[in-house]
């Protein structure tokens, strides 16, 4: 046999053991302990109610629910890197729902992925973070859904992902090599203190918040999924257009805010400090924090406030008069502080320091301070309405400027109020502007079909 011969033989095998490994990790079962509690799938009230209470910690029915739709009968879109997933029937209709689930199955879905046909679930269901949930918070969960959820017959619908990468086998490959085990229950003991470890439990858990606010590897996993590294929390990426931000003690995360300011904004999403809310951390407002108990949302924030701070990403903030001085003088101070004067001002002041009670801080929010300017840029042109909720009843309002700015005057605005006053964040540029002001005419263009 030639030297070429044996080179192509010794290549074609490696190839097909490549081949034969990465089917055996597709379709090798996947072996989880079995869940038997008998009084959560008989519809103990008792196991109902805490059902719903971990439903509401986890925000099911925010995912789960259609713009006009029945509660938890899925067909929202859910963006990804490929194409629009929808999000599934949940009630209990045996026919489209998870009516024909036994208790088990429900188990693997929710912590490993795993549907009951046995093919993978997309990760956008954030079953990494559900396997940290509790035996009993499983078996509640199901109690609530088989027995204290009305059943809607809705179809679910496909995907809109193109073949080849519709496939769902692949997705398996993924679920080996990135989520977590059947070992991966929460272990409180690493926590001195009983309140942080509460929080950590809701955070990591069914609060699932590292799935937006923790940065991905380019394979779409999660680089962290609890605080044994600097990167969990860290801030991910932008999630219906509004970059997840950084919620460790960095400057351009929660590292200005006391334990009530993360208390405020979970209940009422605001606080003395007036962080912009995005849209989809509106909806965890709405429909989960703003309803859980005192004591669980303290927890959440002593476990957030614990947190040191993440990497350095290139953002700070130190106060100073300096551009305040300038402004109330009038010194040219370049387009952006023309801008600035003329539409921002008389509501954020001239100190950028805002009003407490209603109009949010320039200097020092972490929202101007994060790397990616996408949701300050989203915000000029779209405005921004922060919700009415029982904590906070009243909405707070900001018009929107798409109409009267142009690209490259939002991007000076924003240049100047990310180095104003202290802050000290990257440049934005008019092509970024450009890219988010496209991005919303291709939603509108989306929501009209």
């Amino acid at each position: 046999m030639t030297r070429s011969a044996r080179a192509l033989s010794v290549a074609v095998l490696v190839i097909v053991i490549i081949v034969a490994v990465l089917l055996g990790l597709a379709f090798w079962p996947t072996r989880t302990a079995p869940l038997e509690q008998a009084q959560a799938a008989a519809g103990d009230p008792q196991w109902v109610e805490r059902g719903r209470l971990v439903a509401t910690a986890g925000d099911c029915i925010a995912c789960h629910t259609a713009r006009g739709g029945q509660p938890f009968a899925g067909g929202l879109a859910v963006a990804s890197p490929i194409g629009n997933i929808y999000s599934t029937n949940i009630t209990p209709d045996p026919d489209t729902g998870i009516g024909r689930y036994s208790l088990d199955e429900f188990s693997r879905a929710v912590r490993h992925g795993i549907a009951r046909d046995g093919s993978t679930l997309y990760p956008a269901m954030p079953w990494p973070s559900y396997a940290r949930l509790s035996d009993d918070d499983v078996a509640a969960l199901y109690a609530y859904f088989m027995h204290g959820v009305e059943p809607v017959s809705n179809q679910n619908r496909r995907t809109d992902i193109r073949w080849p990468l519709s496939m769902r086998w692949p997705l398996a490959i993924w679920r080996r090599l990135y989520g977590p085990g059947d070992d991966a229950r929460f272990d409180g003991s690493r926590y001195a203190d009983a309140q942080v470890a509460r929080g950590a439990y809701l955070v990591q858990g069914a609060g699932h918040c590292g799935a937006c606010h923790t940065p991905r590897a380019a394979t779409l996993q999660e680089k962290a999924l609890d605080d044994s590294s600097e990167l969990y929390l860290s801030g991910g990426a932008a999630i219906d257009g509004w970059v997840a931000v950084n919620l460790r003690g960095n400057d351009d995360g929660l590292g200005r805010w006391s334990l009530d300011d993360i208390v405020a904004t979970l209940r009422g999403a605001r606080n003395a400090h007036q962080a912009v809310i995005g849209s989809p951390m509106q909806d965890v407002v709405l429909h989960s924090t703003q309803h859980m108990s005192d004591e669980d949302v303290r927890a959440i924030a002593a476990y957030l406030k614990q947190l040191g701070p993440g990497p350095d990403r290139g953002t700070s903030y130190a106060d100073s008069p300096d551009t305040a001085r300038a402004l109330m003088a009038g010194q040219d101070l370049g387009r952006g502080a023309e801008l600035y004067a003329d539409s921002c001002a008389a509501c954020h002041r001239s100190d950028g320091k805002g009003n407490p009670n209603g109009l949010p801080a320039i200097a020092g929010n972490p929202t101007v301070l994060t790397p990616d300017p996408s949701s300050l840029i989203r915000l000029v042109l779209t405005g921004s309405m922060l919700p009415s909720t029982a904590h906070a009843p009243s909405n707070l309002g900001m018009p929107a400027f798409d109409w009267r700015l142009s690209n490259d005057e939002v991007a000076q605005l924003l240049t100047f109020i990310r180095n104003g006053w202290g802050n000290k964040a990257p440049a934005v540029s008019s092509a970024d502007v450009a890219k988010v002001r496209q991005a919303l005419a291709d939603e509108t263009r989306s929501a009209r079909k």
